[in-house]
């Protein structure tokens, strides 16, 4: 059975060597490919269509940011997980704005490397409350951007009173699974509820619904 699909993006070989390693002793993911700016990541993605992307933003030529926005255009069935030194990177924000699905510092343990692929690949976002939050809070006056472009319109008001529920629990970062144990629901009844949150919305992905939560007041800094 062929596994998670991954392309891995960073300008210094022997970061890309090291993450290589480690995802070799994930049996559910397979490495496809390794670019090291992003001129040959947008690429690769196009002819190799990876699940999940691994994604150095600071990269010479094409950065990751704009490999990422992109990326959102030519390869849309690829998620991008931005991969940073510090946890308040002003450069992986701009990165999530641009339309990345996940963030993740690059001294994350092997395991939660493996877990954010994971999440990612099945939909989800893998991006830690507590940072999320944060950068929110720092750089808050630069939200209205790609992000919610497609969003400002949306109204609140087409949600019911349950996808209300769940649209808040996006916007603290919880997975499926966390949401699933705070409203006594499925696992796939969560799912199906994002899925609307999203659509009614014309969020592209968790991500978005997080910064979007935070805009409208739904969830708070």
């Amino acid at each position: 059975m062929t596994g998670i699909r991954v392309l891995i993006v960073d300008d210094q070989s022997m970061l890309r060597m090291g993450l290589r390693l480690v995802l070799a002793a994930e049996g559910d993911i397979e490495v496809v490919g390794e670019a090291g700016d992003g001129a040959a990541a947008l690429a690769m993605a196009k002819a190799l269509a990876p699940d999940v992307v691994l994604m150095d933003v600071r990269m010479p030529g094409v950065d990751g940011i704009e490999a990422t926005r992109r990326m959102v255009d030519t390869a849309p069935g690829s998620r991008v997980i931005v991969l940073t030194t510090f946890d308040l990177d002003e450069y992986a924000f701009a990165a999530l704005r641009a339309g990345a699905s996940g963030f993740l510092l690059k001294d994350a343990r092997p395991d939660e490397l493996a877990a954010a692929i994971r999440a990612v690949a099945a939909g989800d976002a893998a991006v830690a409350p507590r940072v999320t939050r944060r950068m929110l809070e720092l750089f808050a006056e630069r939200l209205p951007d790609a992000a919610t472009a497609a969003t400002a319109d949306a109204p609140l008001a087409a949600l019911t009173a349950r996808e209300r529920e769940i649209f808040a629990a996006l916007g603290e970062g919880l997975s499926n699974a966390e949401i699933a144990e705070r409203f006594v629901l499925s696992e796939a009844t969560v799912k199906t509820h994002v899925a609307r949150v999203l659509g009614k919305l014309g969020l592209r992905d968790r991500v978005q619904a997080v910064v979007l939560a935070y805009q409208t007041g739904v969830a708070g800094v």
